[in-house]
């Protein structure tokens, strides 16, 4: 009798884990997502510059604009349609060997977008892996893991990334490669940050309590309060990384002819700036503008995402 009144504080298999609802991701659907960004000045104007960036880039093929590749010894050093000696066929004017520039910048978009979103894509996955593994694991393995990080944050940047690229080579596939060797370390760090933080919640214990398998404690409880922060850090890295791809290419390391880069087209023009500015310049606005963008939205994707935000 008195062995049946005892309470049993085992869980039943087939129990649900206890969520804290003060620490898990609300559902925001659809229409609160856009009703956000419609609120948001500065989310709009990064929204709508970086759609029209990528409209304009998937549809470089259709567009009725000059081939990108074309030369003419004719049409060398065309300055813009609205100065003297411009036409309205190069609106932008050409470069050295009489490539139109307009052109140019827009297939130049598409290799920037491609490296920019393939090496965040590949560090981050790499980098919430490595993090995970290193929060939930801890000991030796998180010992090893951050003081490899923090050998790698030791060494400069762009000379870690000049030796790789000598390493494994030029263009646009060993360039993704090159980069995202350096930037796994960023989401590696926020990630064991966050897991450490997360699995000391109660919702967590509890669901560790239940014996939950080790796939359901990460896909369930801990993802789903890791990611808003690794997507706001993604969003922010894409444009670093459009930029440090412009800076190798720039530097020869990067994307090579025939190939179109921004970095590569600066470099062209770094020569004739006092006579010919327009070769640098429209490319480095374009870079401009894409890299603000991508600031703008992640900048209002981290305020709708952080759910200490009300």
């Amino acid at each position: 009798m008195t062995q049946s009144l005892m309470t049993d504080t085992r869980l039943p298999k087939d129990t649900e884990p206890y969520v804290d609802d003060a620490h898990r991701q609300p559902a925001r659907p659809l229409r609160d997502f856009l009703a956000s960004l419609l609120s948001s000045k500065s989310g709009l104007v990064g929204a709508v510059l970086l759609a029209a960036i990528v409209l304009i880039t998937l549809s470089a093929d259709i567009l009725p604009i000059a081939d990108p590749q074309k030369r003419s010894l004719s049409t060398r050093y065309l300055p813009p349609v609205w100065l003297e000696r411009g036409v309205i066929a190069h609106p932008l004017g050409t470069d050295g060997q009489g490539r139109d520039i307009l052109a140019r910048i827009i297939h130049g978009a598409r290799s920037s977008v491609i490296v920019g979103v393939s090496a965040v894509l590949l560090s981050g996955i790499l980098g919430l892996v490595l993090g995970l593994l290193a929060g939930l694991r801890g000991g030796v393995i998180d010992l090893v893991l951050m003081r490899l990080v923090d050998a790698i944050l030791a060494i400069p940047a762009m000379l870690f990334m000049l030796v790789v690229a000598l390493v494994v080579g030029s263009g646009i596939a060993p360039l993704i490669v090159v980069i995202a060797l350096t930037n796994w370390v960023v989401y590696t760090r926020i990630v064991r940050a966050e897991v450490l933080r997360v699995k000391d919640l109660e919702f967590v214990a509890a669901a560790r309590v239940s014996r939950v398998r080790v796939t359901t404690l990460i896909l369930r409880h801990l993802l789903p309060n890791i990611l808003p922060a690794v997507v706001v850090v993604a969003t922010l890295n894409v444009g670093t990384v459009i930029l440090t791809e412009s800076s190798l290419s720039f530097l020869g390391f990067g994307i090579q002819p025939p190939q179109i880069s921004w970095g590569q087209m600066l470099a062209d023009g770094r020569q004739q700036l006092a006579t010919s500015w327009w070769i640098s310049t429209f490319p480095g606005i374009a870079l401009t503008m894409t890299v603000f963008s991508i600031i703008l939205l992640g900048d209002w994707l981290r305020d709708y995402l952080d759910p200490r935000l009300p």
